[in-house]
């Protein structure tokens, strides 16, 4: 490693907030509430597109690097409970909406929404088709944890019209495995991969991981190697995020086995280089996708957005989060549920919309917000992005021409 390349480690590697929205989520404040968002739905046009985020936040093992909002659960009942508010939520939006809008893309996270029982996740399809209009080629997607599935899951996700599975992959060796509680086959992954393929699916997504403990970079390199094999149309390679002050659980990540600043570097910059190798084309800073994908077509149209969900080619107007801790963004601003399952839970069964804090966009963050998602997207930043902004668009360009010639100085 260059000095060069050392310095600017140095200088930039310090936490910063996860800017899938500008404002940052921790901006959200209490003074946007259910009446707030109903509003802001029933603004919606009547041919509108939404996107729609389903949050299922169990999982039947707690992986110790996640730091998404879920629960361990060994028992079913939790679950069916939950399903049971997530549906009056369903009813509860589709209410504010009032026939407004069409559903062009359809994405389940969690959590592990693929605990869910073959019956559970058809009955899930029927209150969305009964509460939405969806469109005929609206695009479909799930989180896939390998270990929950069996072919009545595989069969049920084909009839829900899955057309993209994400797969969690992290890493394929067994000691970072066990040392991030997440036991997972190079096996198990392919037959999910099969699985998906012979059930029409056009497209698969791994996810990825670097900077997790005893990782190595060769043992990345390796990990990325097996990944390609099974000739994934996306990769995301994210970096892991050690906070074990907001997420306890990666107390049990052994601290002194992550590699640092520099090995982190190191490892992000050569599994990049084997996913291009390979002929994928870099999406954004952290994911990768074949020339022939949507993504890719995306990017080179210079159509690639960003959310909370990750890069996307999605082209919907608003995305509308439904579960517990969902995100929704629209026109006006933020929204985001209740996080605890129970209190989240009783709101909506009582009949009430679950937002507990949001943000409305004034104009200065709208252009903030283009501004970060264009360098975020292509690396640039334009005259011609923030033309529609007039004087405040000039003042924006002149404030990021000085923060470029600063830094170049230094």
């Amino acid at each position: 490693m260059d000095d060069k390349t050392r310095d600017l480690i140095e200088r930039y590697s310090q936490p910063v907030p996860r800017y899938t929205s500008y404002p940052t989520a921790p901006h959200f404040h209490s003074g946007i509430d259910a009446r707030t968002y109903a509003r802001w739905l029933s603004d919606i046009p009547e041919q509108g597109s939404i996107s729609l985020y389903l949050h299922i936040p169990y999982c039947d093992r707690l992986c110790w690097f996640c730091g998404c909002h879920t629960k361990h659960t060994l028992r079913y009942e939790p679950i069916t409970a939950y399903l049971a508010a997530l549906y009056a939520e369903i009813e509860w939006v589709s209410d504010k909406l009032g026939g407004h809008g069409q559903v062009t893309a359809v994405h389940l996270g969690g959590g592990s929404p693929t605990l869910l029982t073959p019956e559970d996740l058809l009955a899930l399809k029927t209150k969305l088709a009964a509460c939405f209009t969806i469109a005929d080629n609206v695009q479909i997607s799930i989180e896939i944890d390998p270990n929950d599935l069996d072919d009545g899951r595989y069969d049920a996700m084909a009839q829900f019209g899955l057309t993209r599975a994400s797969i969690g992959v992290q890493d394929f060796d067994p000691r970072v495995q066990k040392a991030i509680n997440r036991i997972q086959s190079f096996e198990q992954t392919r037959a999910v991969v099969e699985a998906m393929r012979f059930r029409g699916v056009s497209s698969v997504n791994l996810d990825l991981l670097y900077g997790l403990p005893f990782q190595t970079q060769s043992g990345l390199e390796r990990t990325v190697e097996l990944a390609l094999g099974l000739d994934p149309d996306r990769v995301a390679l994210f970096g892991y995020a050690h906070v074990p002050w907001m997420k306890p659980h990666q107390n049990m990540i052994p601290e002194e086995a992550l590699p640092d600043k520099h090995q982190r570097f190191l490892q992000a910059q050569a599994a990049a280089g084997l996913l291009t190798a390979a002929g994928m084309e870099a999406i954004g800073f952290d994911h990768f996708a074949k020339p022939t994908d949507g993504l890719a077509q995306a990017a080179r149209m210079g159509r690639l957005r960003r959310n909370f969900q990750g890069y996307t080619d999605d082209k919907a107007d608003a995305l509308i989060g439904l579960g517990a801790s969902s995100i929704g963004q629209l026109p006006q601003g933020y929204v985001q549920n209740i996080t605890a399952t129970g209190e989240y839970s009783k709101t909506v069964l009582d009949g009430n919309g679950a937002t507990t804090r949001g943000y409305a966009l004034a104009p200065a963050d709208k252009l903030r917000a283009l501004a970060i998602s264009a360098l975020l997207c292509s690396f640039r930043l334009s005259d011609r992005d923030v033309s529609g902004f007039g004087a405040a668009g000039r003042a924006l360009m002149s404030e990021a021409e000085a923060i470029a010639l600063t830094d170049d100085d230094k």
